[in-house]
């Protein structure tokens, strides 16, 4: 139910964006500035809780006839992907003086890897067209150190104590204990695989960030509110 509410609303910023000369223009076109944030996190640490509440707090600064803020994840990314065909649809709406810093970024990232990494490729592919376009928070997927040289994106890790973090995927998904405790530490294993795989990066590093947030003892709500304002900052 969470997926679809969140499939729903990141098709609704695609059909925004792809209005030809309406409220999807690009930032570039307009005088808005173009943002994009991207969120890493430890499981279990509230980040999508964060996200949402983030996407609403931006929106709500935003001008009315603006696109909303979508969320992506990698669920949501890969979904819209299959259904919607997304990085071909959206390429077209790209500035053309713009191709050139995406192609840089992605021969940087693969050029020396083998074919065997086409879905890592791809996936990098449609986090940078999306961070292009703007209103979009991405979580995991490597997507912050992909947007690292992209100067209007705003880089936040979320994170949280192990006790905390497993009460919460216990009162979210009802497990036990040692089930919660389980899943924890194989998601944070496998994400931090991933991104030393692919990207040659450590999710633990502070540098990568513009901000580091601890829900043990910032409420979600508040998490949000302090990255929006960040991010509404920065120009």
């Amino acid at each position: 139910m969470k997926t679809q509410a969140g499939l729903e609303r990141a098709l609704s910023f695609i059909n925004c964006q792809l209005q030809p000369g309406g409220a999807g223009q690009t930032a570039r076109e307009t005088d808005a500035p173009r943002r994009a944030v991207t969120i890493s996190r430890q499981t279990g640490s509230g980040a999508h809780i964060v996200a949402q509440n983030l996407a609403a707090y931006l929106h709500a600064h935003e001008p009315k006839d603006a696109c909303p803020w979508a969320v992506f994840d990698r669920n949501l990314v890969e979904k819209v992907l299959e259904d919607h065909n997304l990085p071909q649809r959206l390429a077209r709406f790209m500035p053309e003086d713009r191709a050139s810093e995406i192609t840089d970024i992605m021969n940087e990232l693969f050029d020396l890897h083998p074919p065997s990494w086409t879905l890592v490729h791809k996936t990098t592919d449609t986090i940078l067209r999306l961070a292009e376009l703007g209103n979009v928070i991405l979580i995991g997927r490597g997507a912050t150190v992909i947007t690292a040289k992209l100067p209007y994106v705003f880089r936040v890790r979320i994170i949280g104590s192990l006790e905390k973090r497993i009460k919460h995927v216990q009162e979210l998904d009802h497990f036990t204990r040692p089930v919660a405790r389980a899943r924890i530490l194989q998601e944070d294993r496998g994400r931090k695989r991933y991104l030393r795989k692919y990207f040659d990066a450590d999710p633990d590093d502070p540098l990568l960030y513009h901000l580091i947030i601890n829900t043990d003892d910032v409420p979600y709500e508040e998490a949000a509110r302090i990255i929006g304002e960040a991010v509404l900052r920065r120009r």
